[in-house]
């Protein structure tokens, strides 16, 4: 399940079996490209789970853990725990963050910007669709490829922060 696709309806379902199998009291977050109604993405589902502050990382990760998934580190992105999928459910990654983190912003801004603004959106697919033939022989060189328009999505999502909260504005 790796090759970029077609928006999928059923991806919205898929978050809500992952976020079901979601220890209680945890905040779980639809984010990434399948969170993002119409837009082409690799059939995998992005989960964030939200704390409040950095305390509150260790008994969240033990909370994952005991729910059956395997932590993996920060995979060299601080303020980004990452997890394995858990078996049983559909593709997924998990992702612990805090709230307001650096790593927790960059995945609800781009959403929210990617949601709202249907060029940029329809922009964002063009280039994965053409990047999509290196997810099989250099996927560093397709999320490089991507790296400058995600950079320039953001910028503008920061310079509108209303955005950033989910609310629309006028472009």
């Amino acid at each position: 399940m790796g090759g970029v696709v077609e928006y999928d309806e059923r991806w919205a379902e898929w978050f809500e079996q992952i976020r079901a199998a979601i220890p209680p009291g945890l905040v779980v977050e639809h984010v990434g490209s399948t969170a993002v109604p119409g837009l082409v993405a690799k059939p995998i589902i992005d989960v964030d789970v939200v704390v409040q502050t950095k305390r509150e990382v260790a008994p969240a990760i033990d909370a994952l853990a005991i729910a059956g998934w395997r932590h993996r580190g920060n995979q060299g992105i601080d303020g980004r725990e990452a997890f394995d999928a858990l078996r049983g459910l559909p593709p997924h990654h998990l992702y612990l963050v805090v709230e307001g983190s650096l790593p927790h912003r960059d995945h609800v801004d781009l959403r929210n910007r990617l949601r709202e603004h249907p060029i940029d959106a329809a922009r964002y697919g063009e280039l994965k669709l053409e990047l999509a033939p290196l997810l099989d022989t250099d996927r560093d060189a397709y999320l490089e490829g991507k790296a400058a328009l995600i950079t320039e999505l953001l910028a503008a999502a920061r310079a509108h922060p209303q955005l950033a909260n989910g609310q629309a504005a006028e472009d």
